[in-house]
Parts: structure tokens; sequence; C-alpha cells
């Protein structure tokens, strides 16, 4: 897990930058492929507080959040970030790659002391990669309750797609998985081995934090957000505690230290299954995220 010196990133600076323009970015997952398809559905927003409370539950991870993140002072402000970054690796097109070396450049001077004592780097492809391998086992559970269960062949097809992923977010083939039978494998190694219910992971699923009031919309909006809000904090905290433990899936929702009980199994399957009948009812343009629904536009437009 430790390293003694920062991992070398050759798509930083200009000269690497030269290099990777000369030999070729990594392109994203192909239009019509099965991340295309859901992961800019707004139903993907339910799925990523699972994503993220696994990815912090990693010692290393869990600490650089600790430390380095602003998602205490500006959970709102980072939420967007995230969430137009993750939007831009599979719907971005040539400014895929650019996004990606974004992502590495952010993260090249964190660098810390993990929970059990070791040195780490954000980079460190130990860390980096667990990073972005948890979006897949969340995708796959999440989504036989929101959107339909994968056929072996899709499931393999979308290992292939977060691969591509991968690239665009500068991982190196030898540092991931290179076949699904494979990743898990790795997967249970690191459940059994690294993750452990961090400080952060916890208070991802409390429902007890302190959470700011967001500060966005007009002059009336922010008014009647400040007097609703005490309830709406509420409501917001238990739903993304819910979703946060409901769409991990059971090994890791243990790995993490998170009770699940059969009532709120029955909660859980209520509402995805009416998220999963109504959500397909609705127009594009309330269906999709804004640069998910550009590119799938741009795509049509193209195929014309």
């Amino acid at each position: 897990m430790s390293t003694t010196q920062d991992p070398v990133d050759p798509a930083d600076g200009p000269a690497g930058r030269r290099a990777a323009g000369r030999r070729g970015d990594p392109q994203p997952p192909p239009p019509g492929g099965v991340l295309w398809t859901i992961a800019g559905d707004v139903r993907a927003l339910l799925m990523l507080p699972a994503a993220f409370t696994l990815q912090v539950a990693h010692p290393a991870v869990g600490a650089g959040v600790d430390e380095h993140s602003v998602f205490r002072t500006d959970p709102w402000g980072r939420g967007e970030r995230s969430l137009r970054s993750v939007q831009l690796w599979v719907y971005g097109g040539e400014g895929a790659a650019e996004e990606g070396r974004r992502v590495r450049r952010l993260h090249r001077e964190i660098r810390g002391t993990d929970t059990r004592g070791r040195r780490y780097h954000a980079l460190d492809p130990a860390c980096y990669a667990w990073v972005h391998a948890t979006g897949f086992p969340v995708y796959l559970y999440a989504g036989r309750y929101l959107l339909r269960r994968f056929t072996p062949a899709q499931e393999r097809q979308l290992y292939r797609e977060w691969l591509q992923v991968g690239r665009v977010l500068g991982l190196h083939d030898r540092d991931m998985p290179r076949t699904v039978e494979e990743y898990w494998v790795y997967y249970r190694r690191m459940l059994a081995e690294e993750i452990e219910p961090t400080a952060v992971a916890r208070e991802l699923v409390a429902t007890d934090v302190a959470l700011p009031r967001p500060e966005a919309g007009s002059r009336a909006a922010r008014l009647l957000l400040r007097l609703t809000w005490p309830l709406l904090r509420t409501a917001f905290l238990r739903l993304r505690a819910f979703v946060s433990a409901g769409y991990l899936p059971p090994e890791a929702r243990a790995a993490v230290g998170l009770e699940w009980t059969p009532a709120q199994e029955r909660g859980l399957r209520l509402l995805s299954t009416a998220l999963r009948l109504l959500v397909p009812l609705l127009p594009e343009r309330l269906r999709y995220l804004p640069i998910a629904r550009a590119a799938r536009a741009r795509w049509r437009a193209a195929a014309r």
C-alpha cells in the first residue's frame, strides 16, 4: 500500500501531454454501450452514494478524504463537480482524457498516513485503482433493482468499458484486473483485507451530522430553503444513508459494518420498482443528466 516516492504520471506536464497526444489519448466507452446507456440515467444518482461509501472504506482513501476533501464544508459543490467529472469520463468524447488528466493533477499533492499508520499517496495505484474499481459492483448490484439484471455477456461488456474508463483516468492495464474473473478475486481480497468502517464511511451513513444548506437558486428559493432546511436536512441524510447501505452489495455492506434489516430491504425494493417502471416513461430531457443528454443528441445527429 505505502509508497516512498510519488507515482510517475506520464500525462502530467507539457512533455507528457505532447507525448500522450502523439500516442493518442484513450477513448471513452463507445456510444450505445452498457455504460453509455446507464451512467447518464437519473437513476444512477442513487447509486453514487454507495460507491463513494465503499471508496472511503479503504483506509488510505478514507484518510485522504478526511484530511483533504471539502465534502464537509462544501458537499453540494463537491458533489456537483464529481458528478460532472464522472459524466465526462463516459460522455466527454475527445475531452474525456483531458478530464482524466485534470483529476490526476488535483490528486497529485494528496498524501499522508492512513488509519493503519501506513504512508499513502492518492495516485498510488493501490489506492487510485480501488476508487475506480468500486463503481463496477455497485452498478451491477444496484442495476438489478433500478434497471435490470445484466446478462453474463452484458456484465463482461460493462467490465471492458469500465477498464476503458480506467485508462481515461490514467490507470495502467497492469493496475487493474484484466478480466471479470480476476476482478472478483481482487474484490473479495480487498473486502477481506483492506475495507473497514472508517470514520468517513460511518459519517456518510450517519443521520445526525452537520450538513450545510445549499446556497444556489433565486433569492426566493434561498429564503424558502432557509425556512425548511431543518426538515429537508433530516430527510436528505436519511435518504443518503438508506441508498448508501441499500445499493451496496451485501458482502461490501458487511465489510463496511452496515446493518440492513428485512424492513429496509422491502422499502428499497418498493422504491426501486417504482423508479424502474416510471423513469423509462419520462421524456429524455428528464431521464438523462445534461452532459449525457447532449452527448446522445450529438451521436444521433452524427448518425443521420
